[in-house]
């Protein structure tokens, strides 16, 4: 993120009304969900031109396709937004992702920024120029690396937030401990969810994974280790988003997979006993069990096969070899993932 600019806290809009300023900025389209538009979007106006523009789309992981990406290029078209517009995208991880893919993909790539209203799209989605969204049931099956003109984080939105959605986000918080920070999970484990004041949780977090995406910003190697959780928790997620009703939040997918994926590095040697216990103590005192029956684990373990850090039919995952320190490339079958499920379903 070295030519991005970030803000975290009071200063944050003060600081996107400055960039938005810049002679060079023709246009200002925001995009915003059914629910940012209603519950974010009042907070954000006094910051902007007035002559920026509103898109609103639908709300939900169901809708971060391709169809919705049309809509948003055809708002631009017929705006005849030029390369010096910004896209201003105001939500969840959603809203960041595919907005961004939009940005960068629209006439070979406008510059964007992220202001991000949710735990998890300000600890972790609108951080580190992923964009991107699902196809044929598969989690960012479609997307680019771009880097976002700007990442502005105002704690203020959380209180938008219902306990479900903030319990969503802080899992990318305790993954960030649990690969990189064995000191953090440790004291912040008997704190919670019982917080205050957000800020200084969120800066701690987007530090770390700004220093590993520094060092990796293509995904080469090291930023692997952000993926911990998601080789199975994407698995999950995807399984169950194509079932009406049985949908999850990323976050609960992702505290499911840290959970499947500590018991493998358990069996691996990786993790000790007395550690996976503490994972898995702290995780089901915030998260409940996701739900699904032991006939289905094989169907979930075989979507894992289509998982981004793979090679061929080799799954590549992130494991722990101890908490605070996460290994990467590391390459389980297709029976030990489903192993991995069938013991978190026992649990």
């Amino acid at each position: 993120m070295s030519d991005t600019k970030l803000s975290i806290g009071p200063e944050s809009l003060p600081a996107l009304a400055e960039l938005l300023r810049q002679p060079a900025v023709s246009q200002v389209l925001v995009v915003a969900d059914a629910n940012t538009a209603r519950l974010c979007y009042p907070l954000l106006k006094p910051h902007l031109p007035e002559a920026h523009q509103l898109l609103e789309i639908p709300a939900g992981e169901e809708y971060k396709l391709l169809a919705t990406c049309e809509t948003v290029w055809s708002h631009l078209t017929e705006q005849r937004a030029d390369r010096f517009a910004v896209v201003v995208n105001l939500g969840g991880g959603v809203v960041t992702d595919l907005g961004g893919f939009c940005a960068a993909v629209y006439k070979r790539g406008l510059r964007f920024v992220q202001v991000p209203t949710t735990l998890l799209a300000q600890v972790d989605a609108s951080v580190g120029g992923k964009t991107g969204v699902d196809f044929m049931g598969f989690k960012n099956q479609l997307g680019v690396f771009q880097e976002p003109a700007g990442v502005f984080i105002e704690p203020q939105f959380l209180a938008t937030l219902d306990p479900r959605q903030l319990k969503s986000g802080y899992a990318e918080i305790v993954k960030h401990w649990l690969i990189a920070d064995a000191a953090a999970f440790e004291t912040q484990r008997h704190q919670g969810l019982f917080v205050d004041d957000w800020t200084p949780i969120i800066r701690e977090s987007v530090a770390t994974k700004q220093r590993i995406v520094a060092a990796d910003p293509l995904e080469g190697g090291l930023r692997k280790v952000l993926n911990f959780g998601h080789t199975v928790g994407h698995a999950l997620e995807s399984y169950l988003l194509a079932q009406p009703g049985r949908e999850i939040l990323h976050g609960e997918a992702v505290a499911a997979g840290m959970l499947c994926e500590s018991w493998i590095s358990t069996q691996r040697g990786l993790l000790s006993e007395l550690e996976l216990d503490r994972i898995e103590t702290f995780l089901f005192s915030i998260y409940d069990k996701v739900q699904f029956v032991t006939l289905e684990t094989d169907a979930i373990a075989e979507l894992a096969l289509q998982d981004k850090k793979n090679s061929g039919r080799t799954i590549n995952c992130t494991l722990l070899d101890g908490i605070g320190r996460a290994i990467y490339d590391q390459p389980i079958t297709l029976p030990e993932l489903a192993d991995s499920l069938r013991y978190y379903h026992r649990l």
